[in-house]
């Protein structure tokens, strides 16, 4: 990652945004004669042992205004006593008056704090670290995923903000959410689109220049600048440096290579959408930018401690997801399914992405190897019979009728199977082969994760057992919290999954109906029953994960807030729950606190 000055000019030309290299101290020399606001805060990210990203975003007072010059220092210490560097840099409206400078020459595992003004108007003081080059005695991350404006405030945010010893957050996914506030943007029938039914009352409502779905740059962006103003939102990117990556919302849901569920022809060109959504991205997020603006996986190293590497699943390599409802010719094609399931030309991340990941795996002596990516890569196979119900529940256009019946089926269903399932591992030979069909007979609950992508897991999982690794993967996007042990198709261990619950998106007490803390924790039970490779799940309450390394384990703790309704909010402590898996290729499973 680091640039020469010729691959600077190279990068910084092919990249959706405008980036200052800073090697030290220079002049500032600001417009003190316009008067701006900081209104969105400061943010810090993508750090290297020498470097890190600085970002801010100014608002002028006039809007005819279309440069500034704002001025900038970065110091150890919070009085800038003891300034490293400094400079000034244009917040230009091609940018949408954001800022991005790339501060280098800076120490290795060294906290810094930062700043901008226009004047005599400063933003708020912004601390970053730098990673380490000898190993640390631990290295600790908060991870978050599904942060959706209109559904709450992000307290799970503002709570992650007062942990003072992370040395990085991960937002794997998800930071934005591309819907409008009614269903097909339709103002007169008012059906409210996904997260949005309490939006109004609780004070989130998108603002009328900003309530359709998202398509143009002007949208994405403005969507962005919404976000920003949360006060959660603005203090977790002022308190460390945040490592990102996408997932589909930041574009449109169910996003691939080629197309989304959430985009038709209607809606414009597919690839004009996506540049349009990744300018503003690169724009509002503090990360560096790329010669190639789809292709943002890349490694962090944490001293011989922890190589971090975050993957790209959705724009580079990944092929259409697969659709249950296309195999019904009236009945399921099983032999269908399963034939394109398994087929070795699917793929989520792409061959070229697949030989990055398989190098930086093979050259890395890390203690731990860590995956930070979006969706979920261990296995969540269901009783088929269970899975019919749950698209009925899932269904925008099922009546609650038919709703109410599904869920009943559900439950049935669950408690039923679970008794099975249990009566099989006690050794009861009075269960029948009917009954030990009806919990052998699973399928993928959820055709967009790594479950719809078999062939291209299994080459990786081979790639980390052939290299002898520790491996942690950490996953979001379903919006609940799960530990998976990650098994390869021959049942041998391959490492562990920590996913994290989301921001404030909705889990599944939206749809499974779950009232109360007793009904999901009866639920919770039952799947880790059911799902053979579960070892824990979280199904009602929102929050972020908390994973802490060392030399002698990983540990990850998932941590939950009361409330999203207002920003006045507890902290679940009786829902938290801590998992530990030791490094060494007898010690790889999951093991509870």
């Amino acid at each position: 990652m680091y640039f020469t000055r010729r691959e600077f000019l190279k990068v910084s030309a092919m990249a959706a945004c405008t980036l200052v290299v800073s090697t030290g101290l220079s002049g500032c020399n600001d417009d003190g004669d316009i008067n701006v606001a900081f209104n969105h805060g400061v943010a810090s990210g993508d750090p290297l042992s020498d470097r890190v990203i600085i970002w801010t975003r100014i608002t002028p007072e006039e809007s005819s205004i279309s440069s500034v010059r704002v001025s900038y220092q970065v110091a150890t210490d919070a009085a800038f006593s003891h300034i490293t560097n400094s400079g000034t840099a244009t917040a230009n409206s091609s940018q949408d008056y954001t800022v991005k400078i790339d501060v280098q020459n800076l120490l290795p595992y060294t906290q810094y704090y930062y700043r901008f003004w226009v004047g005599k108007t400063y933003s708020v003081t912004g601390k970053a670290k730098t990673l380490p080059t000898a190993s640390p005695d631990q290295v600790k991350m908060a991870v978050f995923s599904c942060s959706n404006y209109p559904k709450g405030y992000f307290n799970v945010f503002s709570a992650a903000a007062t942990i003072d010893d992370l040395d990085v957050t991960l937002h794997i996914g998800d930071y934005i959410y591309e819907y409008g506030m009614y269903v097909n943007d339709d103002f007169t029938a008012k059906v409210p689109a996904y997260g949005t039914e309490d939006a109004i009352s609780i004070g989130r409502a998108l603002p009328s220049d900003n309530n359709t779905e998202c398509i143009t740059l002007n949208d994405y962006r403005k969507r962005y600048a919404l976000y920003h103003t949360d006060s959660g939102m603005q203090a977790i990117h002022a308190a460390c440096p945040m490592i990102a990556v996408w997932d589909d919302h930041e574009i449109a849901n169910d996003a691939y290579k080629s197309g989304a569920e959430n985009h038709d022809v209607t809606e414009g060109s597919y690839d004009d959408r996506v540049a349009a959504a990744l300018q503003a991205y690169f724009e509002w997020i503090p990360i560096r930018p790329v010669s190639e603006i789809k292709k943002i996986y890349r490694t962090f190293d944490f001293g011989g401690l922890v190589s971090l590497h975050m993957l790209e699943t959705r724009l580079c390599g990944r092929d259409k997801q697969l659709n249950y409802s296309d195999y019904y010719t009236p009945a399921f094609d099983s032999a269908a399914f399963v034939a394109d399931l398994t087929s070795p030309a699917r793929s989520m991340i792409g061959s070229e992405e697949l030989a990055w990941l398989q190098g930086t795996l093979a050259t890395s002596s890390a203690t731990w190897q860590v995956i930070g990516q979006q969706v979920l890569m261990g296995k969540m196979n269901l009783p088929a019979e269970i899975l019919g119900s749950v698209a009925v529940l899932q269904s925008d256009s099922a009546s609650d009728a038919e709703k109410a019946a599904a869920m009943s089926a559900v439950n049935t269903s669950i408690t039923e199977l679970t008794q099975i399932k249990v009566r099989i591992s006690m050794g009861d030979l009075t269960v029948t082969s009917e009954e030990a069909a009806r919990v052998n007979t699973v399928l993928p609950y959820n055709l967009d994760a790594w479950d719809g992508y078999y062939y291209e897991r299994e080459v990786i999982y081979a790639s980390v057992r052939g290299l002898d690794k520790n491996l942690v993967v950490l996953a979001g996007d379903t919006h609940n919290g799960w530990a998976s042990n990650l098994k390869d198709s021959s049942g041998n261990q391959i490492g562990v999954e920590f996913a994290t619950s989301s921001v404030s998106s909705p889990g599944m007490e939206e749809y499974l109906a779950i009232t109360s803390t007793g009904m999901a924790q009866q639920l919770e039970a039952a799947l880790t029953i059911l799902v053979d490779d579960l070892e824990y799940a979280n199904l009602n309450n929102r929050g972020f994960l908390v994973v802490t390394f060392t030399a002698e384990k990983a540990e990850a703790q998932w941590k939950y807030v009361d409330s999203i309704s207002s920003t006045t909010y507890n902290l679940l402590t009786d829902r938290e729950t801590t998992y530990q898996v030791f490094p060494g290729s007898e010690n790889r499973t999951l093991v509870r606190i």
